[in-house]
């Protein structure tokens, strides 16, 4: 990741944007001023970021991993409602401030960057010709929540999509089904997975960020793990004893699914190899056992067969790569390692549905990955604080635990990009 002197004036968050299918098919990115006053350069941070979302190039559509978004604009017509696809674009840039945001629809951002635009900005006739100008230029723009008046359909017509918070949809009596709305929604402000539910049920297309809290199954005191987890546990465990390799690779032989998809993380541009790794016993020698832990944790947390644990893996894997990224200011290769299985295994009840105390039993975890977990503190405990401040996009909450670290935000801002950079590798 270049050393972009603008991320040291912004905070930023983020969330994914998750479709009926519990795809994900963009990432939110919220951008904060450090002065709340300040503007900073937008086309310094345009250009930041498009480090991470390149332009693409072609006649291709744009894309997040192997799901296309769709380039065309919901038609809009009178009184029905429209129920098109998920916003196109790679990532959706909501701008708190509305300094920055006028910088940046000034700076003409490219169409893989959307721009939120608050309906209160929309509503004003002032911005009308640089709303037109900026989608005549192929600029994606959505509108965030709901304007006081309908908007002339010149000026609707420049929006893709809508979003709408939850608690909007209560004030305004917007809950039914049958709510007619005249472009496509993304729902924000879910909390639960039946809010989510309830969202698609009422015509959303997709919906911001993914609810992590809601309370996990009660214990039956038998294990609910599927075969292909055990699996993965089992070669965990084996890997953890240092087990000879033809013990390993039997363990593994049992599921060729598993074996490829272990391959293809390895074989990864995130994994920075300069050889293709064509068996496992290639990667134990390549690798060894230590660094192969790492993405035996991946292959973990991404096992889980259910539509709901699709976004709970997206989740893991950047809470892995992020906490890495901010432990590479240590000089120990041990403990950056153990950071990313601590972000990664960070989901890891929610995915099984178990709690950490049933769980860890069964996996071979650090000390202190495992206090981290369990929450009893430890080294790990503020580097997962701030992890979570950053997916909740809570601006107090991540100065707050970054001054605790004693972290800069520049550095925590390119150790966050550099890791939704290496998670689309990963991806694609």
């Amino acid at each position: 990741m270049q050393d972009h002197p603008v991320l040291g004036q912004v905070a930023l968050g983020y969330s994914p944007m998750i479709d009926r299918q519990r795809k994900v098919v963009a990432t939110r990115l919220t951008v904060f001023p450090q002065q709340p006053d300040a503007v900073p350069d937008a086309a310094a941070l345009l250009r930041a970021l498009q480090d991470v979302w390149p332009a693409e190039t072609g006649d291709e559509p744009l894309k997040l991993t192997l799901r296309p978004l769709d380039p065309a604009a919901v038609a809009v017509s009178k009184g029905a409602a429209a129920a098109g696809p998920a916003p196109r674009g790679l990532v959706s840039l909501n701008l708190a401030g509305e300094g920055l945001l006028r910088a940046v629809m000034a700076a003409a951002p490219a169409p893989q960057l959307m721009i939120e635009v608050p309906a209160f900005m929309a509503g004003d006739p002032a911005h009308a010709p640089l709303l037109r100008e900026l989608r005549v230029a192929g600029s994606v723009l959505l509108i965030k929540g709901r304007p006081l008046a309908p908007l002339p359909a010149e000026v609707l017509g420049c929006f893709s999509h809508s979003i709408v918070d939850v608690s909007e949809e209560r004030r305004t009596g917007a809950q039914s089904s049958d709510h007619k709305r005249s472009i496509s929604t993304v729902q924000s402000g879910t909390r639960t997975v039946a809010d989510v539910t309830a969202a698609f049920e009422r015509g959303a297309v997709a919906v911001l960020g993914w609810p992590f809290d809601d309370p996990l199954p009660k214990s039956s005191g038998r294990s609910r793990i599927p075969t292909d987890v055990s699996t993965v546990m089992e070669l965990m465990q084996g890997v953890e004893r240092e087990d000879p390799v033809p013990k390993l690779e039997a363990v593994l032989k049992r599921d060729p699914t598993l074996a490829f998809r272990l391959m293809r993380y390895l074989n990864s541009p995130a994994f920075g190899l300069s050889v293709e790794i064509n068996s496992f016993s290639h990667a134990l020698m390549l690798l060894g056992y230590n660094r192969l832990k790492r993405w035996l944790a991946v292959l973990l947390a991404t096992s889980v067969k259910s539509a709901n644990a699709h976004p709970l893996m997206h989740a893991a894997v950047r809470r892995g790569l992020l906490m890495e990224e901010l432990a590479k200011t240590q000089a120990d290769p041990e403990l950056r390692g153990e950071m990313f299985i601590c972000g990664v295994f960070s989901l890891l009840d929610r995915l099984l549905e178990q709690p950490f105390a049933e769980l860890l039993g069964n996996v071979p975890v650090p000390e202190r990955v495992q206090q981290a977990l369990r929450g009893d503190g430890g080294p790990f405990q503020p580097f997962l604080d701030l992890v979570q401040a950053i997916e909740q996009e809570s601006v107090f909450d991540i100065r707050e635990c970054t001054e605790r670290l004693l972290l800069g935000p520049a550095e925590v801002n390119r150790a966050l990009l550099a890791a939704l950079q290496s998670a689309r590798q990963i991806d694609g």
